[in-house]
């Protein structure tokens, strides 16, 4: 078996990603992963804590690109339009060339409630760090909450329909949309002319 190559763990993330599909998440051990991608146990555990982590790499990186377009939105945006710009901006590009692997990795979560825990786990890190960010902007803490999660919650919309979409680059105009349904579900109904 090959010890060591530089992209040891895009092939166990494919390998991963390919056994949990044919076999189920729950049906595939970590041995299997490092056979099918030509490598051993002990590299697999060099990049992952477990088969889990296969697919929530670059959750931090993500978490990080999301407070930092944060803290840099200008400073006319709204606390949800600067909690949205990475996902409107440089997430955005880099989710596009991500969006079999993304599509792929949607399927895999939804079939496991596990996932799906550790996925929300995920997404409400990621608002706890937004919302501290938009703190640091001078937003007021309870409103910091709120745009965060308010704009996790448009990103997983957003996200959603992006996997089943045909354009790879349509994620920031799904998140621009959803932003815009959310602003018309919440807009006060217009008064009403009795007479």
């Amino acid at each position: 078996m090959v010890r060591w190559q530089p992209d040891a763990s895009l092939r166990l993330q494919q390998a991963a990603l390919s056994l949990y599909a044919e076999r189920g998440f729950d049906a595939t051990t970590v041995a299997e992963i490092a056979e099918r991608a030509g490598l051993t146990k002990r590299t697999f555990f060099r990049y992952f804590a477990d088969k889990r982590e296969v697919l929530f790499l670059g959750s931090s990186e993500l978490r990080e690109l999301f407070v930092n377009a944060t803290a840099a939105a200008p400073p006319s945006a709204t606390p949800i339009e600067a909690a949205l710009a990475a996902g409107l901006g440089a997430a955005g590009a880099m989710f596009a060339e991500r969006q079999e692997f993304a599509r792929q990795r949607q399927a895999i979560i939804a079939a496991n409630p596990e996932l799906q825990e550790r996925e929300l786990i995920k997404l409400s890190s990621m608002a706890e760090a937004i919302a501290a960010a938009l703190r640091g902007r001078g937003v007021a803490d309870q409103a910091a909450i709120l745009a965060a999660q308010t704009a996790m919650t448009i990103f997983q919309v957003a996200f959603a329909r992006w996997v089943d979409q045909p354009d790879p680059t349509a994620l920031p105009r799904l998140i621009s949309e959803s932003l815009e349904e959310l602003q018309a579900l919440t807009a006060p109904a217009p008064a009403r002319i009795t007479g």
